[in-house]
């Protein structure tokens, strides 16, 4: 089946949205043709051909009238439907406001404080990935730790784009314990998973880096990188490590990066409601 995903700005919002209800439908084939950035009738008229070149539904963002209304008309012609996703939000939040939508295409992305935001959190995570630059944990919102290839850097960067600036420091035995931690002026979470996925997910790493890593990977193979009994005893420390310290622990071995940034968000909360509350005077 082909399904049409027609936008006015970057179609994220679109894709999104495909995903989270095509993923329902298992043993559904489809056939996804993006159209980004359609504001004009010029742009809209080359969706259309494609729409007729290879027809099934539509789905789209477009808030400019006079395109939706030729998108529409196109689509009856077909003989294909078309739906637009964002028209009960806008409707219900019109009712509740009282106010009229914009009808604005693209006004989500404007260069604004949340925009800067976001890019001055993606350099602050580059900064401090992999315990960098540890003197700038202070200014971190969130510290993220755990041994090696428990996905600290991968959602440190999904953090970054919702502007949170997150720090991840490594937890390797042996070594003391990271600094600047003792007292943090933002939750410190540990991220960890099952033996068995992390030793894959590090044995696919050492494939990965191939020649450049074989010395590497013919020492850590016989050592604790990947060696069953190390890795147990290595993820049982770091647990260890964060429950003597309270803090809270995130199994990710079968969570994408979605949701155990979704998680960590929630933690956050949590720990800024308890900071608050302690901070307020007793009754």
């Amino acid at each position: 089946m082909n399904l049409h995903l027609v936008s006015d700005a970057t179609g994220e919002t679109l894709n999104a949205i495909a995903r989270a209800t095509v993923v329902q439908f298992e043993h559904a084939q489809i056939i996804y043709h993006r159209h980004s950035l359609i504001r004009s009738r010029l742009k809209l008229q080359s969706v259309v051909a494609s729409i007729e070149a290879e027809p099934g539904p539509v789905l789209s963002t477009l808030v400019e009238k006079s395109l939706r209304t030729e998108l529409e008309s196109a689509c009856q012609r077909i003989g294909v439907p078309v739906v637009h996703v964002l028209d009960p939000v806008m409707a219900m939040l019109q009712e509740q406001s009282g106010q009229q939508a914009a009808a604005r295409p693209g006004r989500q992305y404007v260069l604004d404080a949340d925009y800067f935001r976001r890019i001055d959190a993606m350099h602050y995570v580059l900064a401090h990935d992999d315990g960098q630059a540890q003197m700038g944990i202070p200014d971190a919102d969130v510290v993220l730790v755990g041994v090696s290839r428990s996905s600290k850097t991968p959602t440190s960067f999904y953090l970054a784009n919702r502007g949170i600036k997150a720090a991840n420091i490594p937890l390797v035995p042996g070594l003391a314990d990271p600094p600047g931690l003792d007292n943090p002026n933002c939750p410190v979470i540990g991220l960890t998973l099952d033996a068995e996925a992390l030793i894959e997910i590090r044995r696919h790493r050492l494939r990965m880096l191939g020649a450049i890593a074989t010395a590497t990977a013919a020492r850590q193979d016989s050592g604790v990188y990947v060696d069953q009994e190390s890795v147990k005893a290595e993820l049982l420390w770091a647990r260890r490590l964060c429950v003597k310290r309270g803090w809270p622990v995130i199994d990710v071995t079968r969570r994408s990066i979605e949701e155990t940034a979704a998680t960590v968000l929630q933690l956050m909360d949590a720990w800024h409601d308890r900071r608050r509350k302690s901070a307020e005077p007793a009754p």
